[in-house]
């Protein structure tokens, strides 16, 4: 998310049109910004709560296993610190193994958001990371913005053109 601005125009037009599809899924934009402002509000942040699930006034989110507050600090600091956006650790790096098992236990995870009314939409579903070789693991644009990202950035890029 924050290489959005410098990201080609090909990777702009994707997220923007996966937040896009995500929102009509929960059932338009003003419910998907909602549950963003939900996750952003909530303490301890959701994605720690060890049901697996998070509940908000228009929907929830659940996911298939429990993440551990140290993984979701290790998480951010890996994101804090890639420059290119490739968060899969050097070798020799400080803490490579921690974080590589990191990548090993978050990356089956399944989250699927609903909307509470099933006539709103159908929901989405959002994997952690984009594999794309070996040697490069991403953060994915959209599990990012639902989980990380400001709502204010999330709403400017939806509003893009």
């Amino acid at each position: 998310m924050k290489y959005f601005k410098t990201s080609d125009l090909a990777r702009q037009a994707s997220l923007q049109e996966k937040l896009t599809e995500s929102a009509k899924a929960m059932g338009g934009k003003n419910y998907f910004l909602h549950l963003l402002e939900a996750i952003q509000e909530a303490q301890p942040h959701p994605i720690i709560n060890k049901n697996c699930k998070f509940r908000y006034a228009l929907g929830s989110i659940k996911w298939s296993k429990p993440i551990f507050k140290d993984k979701l600090t290790r998480l951010k600091h890996l994101i804090r610190i890639s420059n290119d956006g490739n968060i899969y650790p050097k070798k020799g790096a400080k803490g490579f193994k921690g974080d590589l098992n990191l990548l090993r236990t978050l990356n089956p995870i399944i989250f699927k958001a609903q909307p509470k009314n099933t006539k709103d939409g159908p929901g989405f579903i959002v994997q952690p990371f984009d594999i794309i070789d070996e040697y490069t693991t991403q953060i994915n644009p959209l599990f990012g913005a639902v989980f990380f990202s400001p709502v204010y950035q999330v709403k400017k890029i939806m509003n893009a053109k």
